[in-house]
């Protein structure tokens, strides 16, 4: 039926709109320490696709599992006040022990990051560095970057209107081509 095919073009529209748009934000956004975007890992990772199903289609976008943690943020252990509304929080015991750590020494590497000592005034190491700013970020969480959320948002209030006009032009072109026959 052709007015499944106007459904999937419209969704593929807006699975590429989200997705484009939200790859811009990822590009544009500054987190505490630099973009969101340093290493292309979640960038990359976005994909959509539409399934035909016999009632319709099925949108499916999808991400690195990173994502919907720099998309809400997270609250951290003592304080809550960069995420209060997030749904994940550190210390639930629920993430691996030392992956905070681990990923921040890959960071601090790569933007050779390294705070100095205040009694001496030499540089730490980078583990030491990777050290103080997962405790900080530990304690005090990550701020939600809404890089996915907002897109897919204003994505979703434009998506009705679309919809039913790409819906209605197949329906008319089906009624056209069963009153030719």
């Amino acid at each position: 039926m052709l007015a499944d095919k106007s459904l999937q073009e419209e969704l593929n529209k807006f699975a590429k709109y989200v997705i484009q748009q939200s790859r811009s934000n990822l590009t544009k956004g500054d987190s505490d320490y630099g973009t969101y975007n340093d290493t292309k890992t979640l960038y990359n990772s976005l994909k959509g696709n539409v399934i035909p199903t016999k009632n319709g289609a099925n949108l499916n976008i999808e991400m690195a599992d990173y994502g919907k943690f720099k998309d809400k943020g997270v609250r951290g252990k003592s304080s809550s006040s960069k995420a209060p509304n997030s749904p994940f929080k550190f210390g639930s015991g629920t993430g691996r022990k030392g992956g905070l750590t681990e990923a921040m020494e890959g960071y601090v590497k790569r933007r050779k990051i390294q705070f100095r000592d205040r009694k001496t005034g030499k540089f730490l190491s980078y583990e030491s560095t990777a050290f103080l700013i997962a405790r900080s970020i530990y304690q005090k969480g990550t701020k939600a970057s809404l890089f996915f959320t907002k897109p897919f948002v204003a994505a979703f209030k434009r998506l009705p209107d679309e919809l039913i006009e790409a819906y209605s032009l197949g329906l008319e072109k089906d009624l056209i081509k069963l009153t030719q026959k």
